[in-house]
């Protein structure tokens, strides 16, 4: 069994004119026992940037942490938020570092880029992207 199966998730990303949605269920289980119903996989980045983290719970959790603490860093720096295309670097070379400790995650992101132009990518759990639109 992979290390992947053993919480499980689905997540699903698409893009429309101008727009984008990204759903995900919410349940977080050991195989095929159920143990909790309401275990978020979606986190808001800012008002229009989004990720999905499907994988591990424990990693998932500490990998939305880090990445909410580097999105921090780089508006106090840029004073101004992320684009969807360089927080999909961010979390890839973030993922990459951690190669050979890795996060057991594959994560989605989906926002908004210049000229409300729709963009979702998503990346294995060493970063490497894809696909991306």
């Amino acid at each position: 069994m992979s290390i992947f199966e053993y919480n499980g998730s689905a997540l699903v990303a698409m893009v429309g004119k101008n727009c984008f949605a990204i759903l995900s269920d919410r349940r977080l289980g050991v195989q095929l026992q159920t143990i909790a119903t309401d275990f978020q996989c979606i986190f808001k980045i800012h008002d229009k940037l989004f990720l999905g983290l499907s994988g591990l719970g424990s990693d998932a959790q500490t990998l939305h942490q880090w990445l909410v603490f580097r999105h921090k860093l780089y508006q106090l720096r840029e004073e101004r938020d992320m684009r969807p295309e360089t927080f999909a670097s961010l979390v890839s070379a973030m993922l990459y570092e951690k190669r050979f400790g890795r996060y057991f995650c594959q994560p989605v992101i989906a926002g908004l880029g210049e000229d409300d132009k729709p963009f979702i990518c998503t990346m294995d759990s060493i970063g490497a992207k894809c696909g991306s639109v």
